[in-house]
């Protein structure tokens, strides 16, 4: 299976007719009609349900898309790696982020290493603690950051200066708002948004056995689109300090918790892996400003 067949697949699945994945890839029709049936034929699988004018994946040929969407992005990644082998002021970076305020400790210290390597580049892939593991696992990203504790079987890490803080965000003029902490016992009928992984690590471990007693009223990967939520009116939001803006002109405020919710930060990458030339760089970056900070 070579990667090249895989690019024109990709092409025929995005635009659900082979004469256009051919105007876009600028090869024949009659090219990619015979890559497709190699693939089928190698594969022993149908890709591809055919129409009159137009064409979609079959079952297997949805599994095939999504791993061939990580093949080619592992095989651009290893030629840039190699092409940045002798380049000592710049390269490429893959980065999986958490949401959290104190990233901006990791944009200070990449904003340093552009200074002394300005040919650096780097590429941002947010997500939870799930979907960034997957792909740094994969070797697609670099390096991660969790929101959660590291399993030290499988990774070296580095903790944040600083822990994120836990709190509501609601409306300002909610009744809740004009207490300076919320508790448990203030949250119970209240229909509550948070990340999956923080309502099961997080509030679990604050709440204790009383979780029960609280209600979820939904689930948000991005806390951004659960802060509209609030503002139209519909609950209340279990988030980290400082990921929504709760100016006044905004009409959102944020009350810690209390008892007080800290989670931890850690910048992981994966046990025994063997960096760029720019990775040892950032590497040693980070190690060093985030020992400054702690200081």
């Amino acid at each position: 299976m070579e990667i090249r067949s895989l690019k024109y697949f990709l092409a025929v699945a995005r635009e659900e007719n082979m004469t256009k994945a051919a105007d876009f890839l600028h090869v024949t029709q009659p090219t990619i009609s015979k890559t497709i049936r190699t693939l089928e034929d190698e594969l022993g699988k149908k890709l591809f349900i055919r129409h009159s004018f137009s064409i979609e994946l079959t079952q297997e040929g949805q599994l095939l898309r999504d791993r061939a969407e990580d093949l080619l992005t592992m095989a651009d990644k290893i030629e840039k790696e190699f092409l940045s082998l002798d380049n000592v002021t710049g390269g490429e970076l893959f980065l999986g982020l958490a949401e959290s305020y104190q990233i901006r400790y990791l944009a200070r210290e990449i904003r340093k290493l552009k200074n002394i390597c300005p040919g650096l580049k780097y590429h941002i892939t947010s997500g939870d603690t799930e979907q960034v593991t997957e792909k740094l696992d994969k070797g697609i990203l670099d390096f991660a950051v969790l929101c959660d504790t590291p399993d030290s079987r499988k990774y070296e890490y580095i903790p944040f200066p600083e822990p994120d803080v836990w709190g509501v965000v609601m409306p300002k003029d909610f009744y809740l708002a004009k207490k300076e902490t919320v508790c448990v016992d203030n949250l119970i009928g209240i229909p509550l948004f948070t990340s999956e992984q923080g309502w099961e690590n997080d509030i679990s471990r604050w709440c204790g056995e009383r979780l029960s007693e609280l209600h979820l009223e939904g689930t948000f990967r991005l806390a951004y689109n659960a802060s509209v939520f609030v503002k139209e009116g519909l609950g209340c939001m279990l988030t980290l300090n400082d990921l929504i803006n709760t100016s006044s002109e905004n009409g959102l405020v944020f009350r810690p918790l209390y008892p007080r919710l800290e989670t931890k930060l850690f910048l992981i990458w994966n046990k025994y892996q063997t960096f760029t030339p720019i990775g040892e760089r950032f590497l040693a970056q980070v190690k060093n400003g985030f020992a400054q900070y702690s200081v």
